[in-house]
């Protein structure tokens, strides 16, 4: 039984080796992100499969995405700052990791870490529109408005067609009280997409502070209407059930 394991173990090794060396490390390394996203489980065993064969940074990375997909977001959250904390890989990258570490931050409700997470984030790729919008969307889920408005609006210069920021900073104006740079934010970005759900609920809501009852009604509709399954139409339900009590 000895010599068939003693064997046996070199032609394992020589397997494994065999296979490490046919690898496409980009190709695998495209592949098992698409799979940490879209099914976390199989995302999962293809990581650590990959890192056996000496997958590296780029497989530890595959498996940190597979745990948010998996409800691990503490987890997945502290194996990805540590990944960007010890990579040497380009700024942008280490970047992305931060960002995806606040968004595991943010699913595991500990907002100080991806506050901290997505600063970091910044400070390694200062000006990137997808990074300040997020960091725009955790500050306006702290009720730090001003400071929202002038990330987004600093991104608008960059990118002013950009909707989402656009309906985002249409939310804050509101907050701080200035419905005229609300209105015009939200319809400059329902003339870009009429039908963007998010806008269309946050039309609604400015319509029906200025007493357009049957305006906000329309738009909560018909934000229903664009995506019935969506956060924007939970919140536009919410917003009818309110007004028809208020009408009773």
């Amino acid at each position: 039984m000895r010599i068939s394991v003693l064997i046996a173990l070199p032609l394992l090794v020589a397997a494994l080796a065999a296979r490490a060396e046919t690898i496409d490390a980009p190709l695998e390394y495209r592949g098992c992100m698409a799979l940490a996203k879209q099914q976390p489980e199989q995302g999962w065993e293809e990581a650590l499969a990959w890192q056996s064969l000496g997958g590296g940074e780029a497989a530890r990375h595959c498996a940190a995405v597979a745990l948010i997909g998996l409800g691990k977001h503490s987890e997945a959250a502290s194996r990805l700052e540590t990944l960007a904390n010890e990579s040497v890989r380009e700024d942008h990258v280490r970047a992305e990791m931060l960002a995806q570490a606040g968004q595991a931050w943010l699913l595991a409700g500990n907002v100080t870490r991806a506050d901290s997470a997505q600063r970091a984030a910044l400070v390694l790729a200062p000006g990137t529109p997808d990074l300040i919008l997020d960091h725009a969307v955790l500050l306006a889920q702290v009720h730090h408005y001003a400071e929202a408005v002038d990330l987004l609006s600093d991104l608008l210069r960059r990118q002013p067609n950009r909707i989402e920021a656009l309906t985002l900073r249409a939310s804050a104006f509101r907050y701080l009280d200035n419905l005229p740079g609300a209105e015009d934010d939200v319809n400059t970005a329902l003339k870009l997409d009429p039908d963007f759900p998010d806008a269309r609920l946050e039309r609604g809501i400015i319509r029906r502070l200025k007493g357009d009852t049957s305006g906000a009604r329309e738009d909560w509709l018909h934000a229903i209407a664009i995506l019935p399954e969506g956060d924007a139409a939970d919140a536009a339900r919410r917003n009818l059930e309110m007004l028809d009590v208020k009408v009773k």
